[in-house]
């Protein structure tokens, strides 16, 4: 009986999608054996089986099998070979892929609350952009089930920065850092402090992990305060340095680059007292020198961060 069943089940893959698989003598052997034949196995209802060190590897091909839409909710993959599988769209809900092969799998669109990554080999991994959480929070319009899916978020985000950054996969790691920082935004109030603060960092910093940012908006700083100088006027030797109509195109554009040049040495605190600040612009400089302090401060904390690691 046991042994006709099997034969059917590689076979028929509505046995599969219907969860129908209690006669089946050896779930694993027959997954297998359907796998190498290269017949259809989406929306198959896994969950709850027992799938320890399966062997899922499409040997000898580019495109590994796909298990597209399947539902493994607390189903144990230990030590599965899954290298290449397409998992796009499943439920791994609480699945257990310790010590698994994930390498070059496809994981995007998947339920993975509560999934278990612990020492699994995870390099280039589809992850797709977002998590489905974030996806969905980002569709809801209830203020609870938006939380909610925020939280999970959060808490798939965190699990995936622990294991990666164990594995060594330190960019990955800080991408769901990130990641895991913004579904934490996401669970505050729209105006609060918190939530302005938190938002102000990552646009500014990218919460640690985006050092090329904080170069931008040093340059950007430095232009803007260039034009408030020129504008404003700046003193050398007595002369006034300061855009004006009544000025030559070219003379203008050599009082923009002192301006500019007083703009470096005054955010970089170097202060060679050659250009000496005019009016208003006494108040600017002095802005623009904290600024600059905290910021260079900033960028060496950063980017010694992403060095050492």
């Amino acid at each position: 009986m046991h042994k006709e069943y099997d034969e059917l089940a590689l076979e028929d893959a509505n046995i599969w999608q219907r969860g129908e698989y209690s006669a089946i003598s050896d779930i694993t052997r027959c997954l297998e054996e359907r796998a190498k034949k290269g017949t259809q196995m989406e929306r198959f209802k896994l969950a709850r089986l027992n799938l320890r060190n399966i062997n899922l590897v499409n040997r000898n091909s580019r495109f590994g099998y796909k298990f597209i839409d399947s539902d493994f909710y607390r189903s144990d993959l230990e030590a599965a070979h899954c290298f290449m599988v397409d998992f796009a769209g499943c439920s791994l809900m609480k699945a257990n892929f310790k010590y698994a092969n994930l390498h070059c799998a496809n994981l995007e669109n998947c339920n993975l609350l509560g999934a278990n990554f612990e020492h699994a080999k995870l390099e280039h991994i589809n992850w797709g952009t977002e998590i489905l959480q974030f996806k969905k929070a980002r569709e809801v319009h209830d203020p609870r089930e938006k939380e909610d899916l925020y939280q999970q978020a959060e808490e798939i985000y965190r699990h995936l920065r622990k294991v990666t950054e164990d594995e060594g996969l330190f960019e990955l790691s800080g991408r769901f850092f990130r990641s895991e920082m913004v579904a934490r935004r996401m669970q505050l109030p729209l105006f609060s402090g918190g939530r302005v603060l938190s938002k102000t960092v990552d646009l500014f910093c990218g919460y640690g992990e985006e050092p090329l940012r904080i170069i931008g908006f040093t340059l950007l700083l430095i232009l803007v305060y260039a034009c408030c100088y020129a504008f404003s006027g700046l003193t050398y030797a007595g002369e006034l340095i300061q855009l004006s109509w009544s000025l030559s195109f070219q003379q203008n554009m050599y009082y923009f680059f002192d301006a500019m040049y007083f703009s470096v040495v005054t955010f970089t605190t170097l202060g060679y007292g050659d250009i000496a600040p005019h009016g208003f612009s006494r108040f600017l400089a002095s802005t623009e020198a904290l600024m600059g302090s905290f910021t260079i401060a900033l960028f060496v904390v950063v980017f010694v961060k992403k060095m050492i690691r």
